[in-house]
Order: C-alpha cells, then structure tokens, then sequence
C-alpha cells in the first residue's frame, strides 16, 4: 500500500532516488512523483536561487606545471549550466588570466585579479575583451625600499591601474606580454595596484620571517604557493572585491561559493563565511589556509573543484 504524501509532499520527495540511481515502480508510484517534482519546481519557495561559484586559479583549476585540474572544464560547464554565475578571483594580473578564461570556457560577467585591486567587466565575451571598472592603488615606495634592504637580489614586479607592469629582472615564472623591463628606481614612480617580490633562493618560511620583520602595516600581503610575496593596498583582498561583484550581480550574501589554496584566499574565506555562504580550501592547500575554510576538499591533483561542482 502507498503511504499517502503530507500536504507538501515530503513523503513523496523522499521517495525520489538519489542521483546516479535507479529506482523501479509502478505507474501511480511514478505518476504522483511526477505530479509532485512539477509542483515544486513551480513553487517559488522551493525554487533554489543561483549560486556565485567563484574560484582561485593557481593550486586550484590549475596544477603547479599549469595544466588543468582534472574535469574542471565539464565541472564548470555543469555548474553554468544550472543557472549559477562562475567567476575567477586570483592573484595574477588580467594579462596572465585570460587565457585561462579561454581555456575553461567560461565568460563571467566579472574577473577580479591582482588579489582584489582590480576587477574588469565583461564587454565581449566572444573575444575575450574585459575593461577595468575598479581599481585600489598605493604609494609602494616606502614597501620597496623595505624589502630591497633585505632582498637586494630578488625580482621585482609592479602593476599600475591600467595595466601597465614594470620588472625589474625576468622571470620565467611570470607572464610578461606587454610588460616593460625597468630600473628598480623606476618602480615606485607611479601609484600601483600590487607589488611581486620572489627571491628564488628562498624559502617561503623565509618569507614568512621577512614580513614579520619589517612589519608590512600599510598593505595587505599574501605569500604565494611558489614561495612569492605578493602586496596589495591596504584592507584589499579578494574578498573585499566579491563584496562589489556580488552587490552589481545582486546575488544574495548566503548564496557564495569560494574555493582556493593559498593565502591570498584567506580573506575571500572570511567574507564568505560571514555572509553565511561556504568556503573550501584545497587538500594541499596550507594548514593556516585550511583552518580558515569552512570545508576541505581534495587537493587540486585529485580534482578538487570538480568534486565539489558536482555535487551541487
């Protein structure tokens, strides 16, 4: 005998199979299942709000060699198809991130880059063409003359608000399309969006140390997974950028997704949580990194990203 549905039905829902199953019944089982799935999906109470899915490149969609984590692409493909906005949120400059875009096929309305100091808008999707409708900028003088007592030999790299990018030595690790080798003088002559400071004879514990130092109080800084420092103008981050996009987007506070791996993260963690939406870190991610996350997921070698994309 079937038991007879509550007034909302939840007797039958509960009789739906979970998905990947197979479940035989009879014609008025499956009929009234039917009946109901079509109520709710009518019900606007019932009817789930899209979700802004945003996710760090580096140690995230990407391996360290720059090959995509696997089934990122279907997995995001998945995720847009049900309705949700993906966007990107990392650290690299617009330069070193539109490719990536091309790659994942994806053409968010919005990208925010160089840790939250600059966040382009989408204006041609087909051709990939962003334009900046936000940017932070500091004064990095007295940061640069900081770190080059103590790292007289390291690399440096500047952003200005347009684009711009000013180094010092190259570096094979960075993507430099564009980009103008300067005279360290030459760095701080102009407001910047963000500073790249590597030193590749250094650890990142050697980092660590540095910054606490010299006492970096007037910027926000993130230590990259390659053992780089990266600062940007104080009280920036990723998170304060999302705030903006989610607000242009009008997409509700609880309704966030964030994933990342490094901590440069920490921050889009934090405002993700506070707006009561969810925070996942990667397995590989640091432990600093992972406590501040509300989830783990697997690392991005095992296809973290996918994992939780599909289950949503």
């Amino acid at each position: 005998m079937t038991e007879a549905p509550d007034a909302g039905g939840a007797n039958v829902r509960d009789r739906i199979p979970d998905t990947g199953e197979v479940e035989v019944v009879d014609r008025d089982e499956a009929a009234e299942i039917i009946e109901h799935v079509a109520q709710d999906s009518a019900d606007p109470e019932l009817t789930t709000l899209p979700l802004l899915i945003v996710l760090d490149i580096d140690g995230t969609v990407l391996l360290e060699d720059e090959t995509l984590s696997p089934g990122i692409v279907e997995a995001v493909a998945d995720a847009r198809a049900a309705g949700n906005e993906v966007m990107l949120a990392t650290g690299r400059s617009w330069e070193g991130t539109r490719g990536i875009l091309r790659v994942l096929e994806l053409d968010p309305e919005y990208v925010v880059c160089s840790n939250g100091a600059v966040i382009l808008q989408r204006r041609d999707a087909g051709q990939v063409h962003y334009e900046r409708v936000h940017t932070e900028t500091f004064d990095a003088t007295e940061v640069l003359t900081l770190l080059r007592e103590h790292l007289p030999d390291a690399k440096y790299l500047v952003e200005l608000p347009a684009g711009e990018r000013y180094y010092t030595d190259y570096l094979e690790d960075w993507n430099l399309l564009a980009a103008h080798r300067v005279p360290f003088e030459e760095l701080a002559k102009h407001p910047v969006c963000r500073v790249v400071v590597v030193s590749p004879e250094h650890a990142e514990g050697d980092f660590l140390r540095l910054v606490d130092k010299i006492g970096l109080n007037q910027v926000s800084y993130a230590i990259g997974w390659t053992a780089w420092l990266d600062i940007a103008p104080q009280g920036v981050d990723k998170g304060t950028a999302l705030e903006l996009v989610r607000r242009w987007l009008d997409i509700p506070p609880d309704r966030v997704l964030v994933m990342g791996d490094g901590r440069n993260d920490v921050g889009m963690f934090r405002w993700a949580l506070e707006k009561g939406g969810r925070a996942i870190a990667m397995a590989q991610g640091p432990q600093e990194v992972r406590d501040a996350a509300g989830e783990i997921t697997l690392s991005v070698q095992e296809g973290g990203v996918s994992e939780i994309l599909r289950r949503l």
